[in-house]
């Protein structure tokens, strides 16, 4: 009788802190997430008010609405160094 009332108190509590976890988990996921990103922001600043930031092209450069493919050379260099010495083998019987 012993090990059935031990075994449903482990059930119990397997199954409450699961349920536990499902409803609190999130809000403590968001908890975790906005204290980190307020520590970023106290370490690093904030970047995306500066003009010029990751990411961003000063506005002077290009206008908005402005097209420009920057092509690059589809040329290769190829060389012809030689890159090793070549060795012929044979198969001895």
């Amino acid at each position: 009788m012993v090990l059935l009332k031990t075994i449903l108190i482990i059930l119990l509590v397997y199954y409450g802190l699961k349920i536990i976890a499902k409803w609190y988990g999130p809000k403590l996921f968001n908890y975790a997430a906005k204290k980190t990103e307020e520590k970023f922001k106290e370490r690093f600043g904030d970047f995306s008010n500066q003009q010029g930031g990751f990411g961003q092209q000063p506005m002077d450069e290009e206008q908005i609405g402005d097209i420009s493919i920057k092509k690059q050379s589809s040329r290769k260099k190829t060389t012809k160094e030689p890159v090793g010495e070549y060795i012929e083998f044979e198969e001895l019987d």
